[in-house]
């Protein structure tokens, strides 16, 4: 009886492609947040425990694969973020709170992501751009989130533009000056004063 085409061990050729796309966004990650390793493709498939080809099936390229990486992160402090604000109840401050305690959790749980994506990712010049373009893209949601999920009073879109660049700008300075250890301030400390920087900016 013959195998059904592109099927392998009950596996599809299309998810075994996205287990290994997965195994390498993971491997670029953790090669790209160690200091001591230079990040390269040749260091992602060793990591990933995945040949050139497989490289290949999932990125053209080097920057590819970081983008890749810079993306995921973007998306999972996105999608963390408004998970907590949601499940905060109704009261805004509480919102906010939750909210912003929810990415600094993100970044305590693992750091590399917060390196990366903040730190990391303005060194490279090909990255510049896209970090640029995910940090407007939050810094909107951050202006959309204060009036849809936490109730607080809309502005003009200029002056809603400004408030969600500003905070999001001065977020990831803060950030980047809390991993490389450089303030003497706890995740705790962060969360009371980034929530208090949200609300003055748009209540």
């Amino acid at each position: 009886m013959a195998v059904q085409s592109g099927v392998y061990r009950g596996v599809s050729a299309e998810d075994r492609a996205a287990e290994r796309r997965g195994r390498l966004v993971e491997a670029t990650l953790a090669v790209w947040a160690d200091p001591g390793t230079r990040t390269t493709m040749t260091a992602i498939c060793a990591r990933a425990g995945l040949t050139e080809r497989y490289f290949y099936e999932s990125f053209t390229n080097l920057d590819e694969a970081l983008t890749a990486v810079l993306d995921a992160v973007a998306v999972e402090i996105e999608e963390t973020s408004h998970r907590a604000a949601e499940q905060a109840g109704d009261d805004p401050v509480a919102r906010v709170h939750a909210s912003v305690a929810a990415f600094m959790q993100l970044l305590a749980d693992d750091p590399r992501k917060g390196r990366v994506a903040i730190i990391e990712a303005a060194a490279i010049p090909a990255l510049r751009h896209r970090r640029t373009e995910l940090l407007r893209h939050l810094a909107h949601r951050s202006a959309e989130e204060a009036h849809e999920l936490m109730g607080l009073p809309r502005r003009p879109d200029s002056s809603d533009e400004v408030a969600g660049l500003l905070f999001i700008g001065g977020m990831a300075e803060l950030i980047a000056a809390w991993l490389d250890g450089v303030i003497d301030a706890t995740a705790d400390d962060i969360v009371e004063a980034a929530s208090r920087s949200f609300l003055g900016l748009y209540a």
